[in-house]
């Protein structure tokens, strides 16, 4: 915790960032945590002019600039580190992660996907949803494990699939819920209320049977 009492959470990013600026609303209404610091792999992403609009520390690390993924998460893990978050929090940052990267962050590190995981983990989910002709669809925050979108979910929000969607159209839904159910998300491990136990999450001191619809 800093200071004040708020947890240090650092926020990664690879685009415009409109899941990095619901969280920097939840933090401004909730006081749980703070953002102590935006990093991209693009240095023209435009989440982070939103984090320097916020008064919020930005740094870009390029990940063509290294050999190998190895060598960028080694550096990304440093970099991170520098900031002593209590948390690392994925907003549309398109890497895919080292093992090591993700065990040294094992229990504190989580990420938003917009499906209703198990279910298409990966691109393209909402075409995804729709061939399939599914009649709800949503996203999913989860703990990040070494399985690619495959780590326990902690919380879900859902939306009806109305006749005539496009993916676009799909998408645009979900985002809105993705806006809503992040920042619940961070705040509740903020508080303590959600915290991770070795191999599994743990909410308000009992296992998390399943996932929490918001």
């Amino acid at each position: 915790m800093s200071d004040d009492g708020k947890l240090p959470v650092v926020v990664l990013i690879s685009g415009g960032g409109s899941n990095l600026q619901a969280l920097i609303d939840g933090a401004n209404a909730s006081g749980a945590y703070e953002i102590v610091a935006v990093v991209s792999n693009k240095a023209d992403a435009y989440g982070l002019v939103r984090a320097a609009q916020a008064g919020i520390a930005t740094a870009v690390l390029d990940h063509r600039e290294f050999a190998d993924r190895e060598t960028f998460d080694t550096a990304l893990a440093g970099l991170i580190d520098g900031f002593k978050p209590g948390l690392v929090v994925l907003a549309g940052f398109m890497r895919i992660l080292t093992p090591g990267f993700v065990r040294h962050y094992a229990g504190r590190m989580l990420n938003i996907h917009p499906s209703l995981l198990p279910k298409y983990q990966g691109l393209n989910t909402h075409a995804r949803a729709l061939e399939a002709g599914d009649v709800e669809h949503g996203c999913s925050v989860h703990f990040v494990t070494e399985e690619l979108d495959g780590g326990p979910v902690v919380a879900q929000a859902k939306v009806a699939v109305l006749p005539g969607d496009t993916p676009q159209s799909l998408a645009a839904r979900v985002l809105e819920q993705e806006h809503r159910l992040y920042p619940a998300v961070v705040r509740w491990f903020s508080e303590g209320r959600l915290r991770w136990n070795s191999t599994a999450p743990v909410f308000d001191n009992q296992p998390l049977a399943e996932p929490h619809s918001l």
